[in-house]
């Protein structure tokens, strides 16, 4: 039997699409509803707006995101294992919500965004600033600020990851290694 998509979710995921793919100012609620079959006016019933719309979609993405990389985390392995196991995290969540990955990112420092999805997205951050200080503490990571760290690592991810959905790249095993490598090689301090 054939699980049905309930309109509310054809919504959302019509919605994070068009979010992901033309932004929140190139995307229209008649946008939202043409591409998820539902009259404009059947979108007020779940969401109050647009606002609260993308609102709703970025929290719950960046909660996803967070989850993945969290489960079975190694509080207690050393900071490159786990570098590779967040790494890996986001690797698992952009494979089953590429989408949501890429609007995250692009939305990150978004007008749009409500105190509630600023929090939740700065308690993302805080704990990558945790993770880098304590890198930094043990001669790990690069003494350059958190900020830059994360750009870095997530710039490569996420540029990586728009071209395998563009059909760019192929993802294979070999290249996400490689692609680890080069993102633990740009925050790590060097041997001499």
């Amino acid at each position: 039997m054939e699980a049905t998509i309930s309109k509310r979710d054809k919504i959302a995921e019509a919605a994070l699409i068009l979010f992901a793919e033309r932004g929140y100012d190139g995307t229209t609620v008649p946008m939202i509803a043409d591409n998820a079959e539902v009259g404009a006016g059947t979108i007020y019933r779940y969401f109050e707006n647009k606002e609260a719309l993308v609102n709703e979609l970025f929290q719950d993405g960046v909660k996803r995101l967070h989850q993945s990389m969290m489960q079975d985390y190694p509080f207690e392995g050393s900071i490159r294992e786990q570098f590779t196991h967040l790494f890996y995290g986001m690797v698992r969540f952009a494979q089953k919500h590429l989408h949501e990955q890429y609007f995250i990112e692009t939305h990150s420092n978004a007008y749009c965004l409500d105190e509630t999805s600023r929090n939740t997205f700065q308690q993302l951050l805080d704990f990558f600033h945790a993770y880098i200080d304590r890198g930094k503490q043990q001669g790990m990571i690069r003494p350059l600020p958190a900020d830059a760290l994360i750009a870095i690592v997530f710039g490569a991810f996420t540029r990586v990851f728009t071209l395998i959905r563009s059909g760019k790249l192929e993802e294979t095993t070999e290249l996400l290694s490689q692609l680890e490598e080069c993102c633990w090689d740009a925050v790590r301090v060097l041997s001499n």
